[in-house]
């Protein structure tokens, strides 16, 4: 799994053969400054970026076969008794209100580079049916952590957030509820340097600015109802530098950011997760200790913990979630859900790529 942060690569090695899956292994693989500095690039239209998005997704297959090797060495996993990789690819564009959604990756060369069989290009299919293509994870959650009798809501906080709404009395929903960390991570990266908001400490050295999180609030996406998905087509920092007046401190907008990002997720949990008991949270987002005591103030009525008390690792649910996902298309099952993406019917995902 490589999402919309652009951190990096996650790689899982999954027995799925009982009826949890049970992980063997784990690799992060970072990505290069120049890989990261093209993605963004082809995020949106650039001269010829046909021919640089072929180029990038050569150079990411290499990089998927390298993390996958680098996974399947560190386990003393022989290749030939891997089933299939999962592999969802880069997004650059996610335009399902056009029809289409692109993922980079070019899953024949990491074929032929693995020598293992892959499942790429899990979205399409979903979209052809008239669904936005995302969240397809829900169905995971749906299979995995649902609860007969207990109300839960699974909280993904990457680039983007989503969640998963487990009623125990209602058909499995889900969407996208707006910005995760991207913009956080893109302002601290423009103002310190660095990566991402440790623990979301240098948030807590602001306060928020009521006038520009008003702003930020007020963006149609925020208020439409499901199903919806989004990307960095929308939330990226053109759309922030909008709102801004100039005059803000820097700190002081990290803090609005992280309270857009909460207030995204406990204001959708509020209008479309009515009754939810526990909330578990995954992603990156789920290691900010600031964003996480907000969200705890904001929905008092829950139980907040991460994924892990369920018995997957928050860090590494989503490449979990697409080792499944694979395995449904090498099966013939469909796994799309048509109450979260709002295809016309359920759908087998994924185009197969034998090794």
């Amino acid at each position: 799994m490589s999402g919309t942060s652009l951190d990096g690569i996650d790689v899982a090695l999954l027995d799925l053969s009982g009826k949890a899956p049970l992980v063997l292994a784990t690799h992060f693989q970072s990505y290069p400054q120049s890989v990261k500095n093209t993605l963004l690039t082809l995020h949106q239209p650039t001269t010829n970026e046909l021919h640089n998005t072929q180029l990038i997704s050569i150079e990411l297959a290499y990089a998927y076969a390298a993390a996958t090797q680098q996974l399947l060495k560190k386990f003393n996993f022989p290749s030939n008794e891997v089933r299939a990789i999962g592999c969802h690819g880069q997004t650059i564009r996610h335009r399902p209100d056009a029809g289409y959604t692109i993922q980079l990756g070019n899953a024949a060369l990491l074929a032929e580079l693995s020598g293992i069989t892959v499942v790429s290009d899990f979205r399409s299919r979903d979209i052809a049916a008239g669904g936005q293509g995302a969240p397809l994870v829900p169905a995971f959650h749906h299979k995995m952590m649902r609860h007969p009798d207990i109300h839960r809501v699974i909280v993904n906080i990457g680039g983007i957030s989503n969640l998963t709404n487990l009623s125990p009395i209602s058909a499995t929903t889900g969407f996208d509820c707006g910005p995760g960390n991207l913009l956080m991570d893109t302002w601290v990266m423009r103002h310190l340097n660095q990566p991402y908001d440790n623990e979301g400490k240098w948030a807590t050295t602001g306060a928020v600015v009521p006038s520009l999180l008003k702003k930020l609030l007020d963006e149609p996406y925020l208020h439409a109802q499901p199903p919806k998905s989004c990307g960095r087509d929308l939330f990226n920092m053109d759309w922030l530098d909008k709102q801004l007046s100039g005059f803000e401190s820097a700190e002081d907008v990290q803090a609005t950011l992280l309270a857009l990002t909460c207030l995204a997720i406990s204001d959708s949990i509020h209008q479309c997760c009515a009754g939810a008991q526990e909330i578990y949270l995954c992603g990156g987002g789920a290691h900010n200790l600031a964003l996480i005591k907000f969200l705890k103030c904001a929905l008092p009525e829950c139980t907040i913990q991460l994924t892990d008390v369920l018995g997957i690792e928050s860090d590494w649910l989503e490449a979990i979630a697409f080792a499944w996902l694979a395995q449904q298309s090498i099966q013939g099952d469909s796994s799309n859900l048509p109450e979260v993406t709002g295809a016309r019917h359920p759908c087998i995902l994924g185009a197969i790529y034998q090794a």
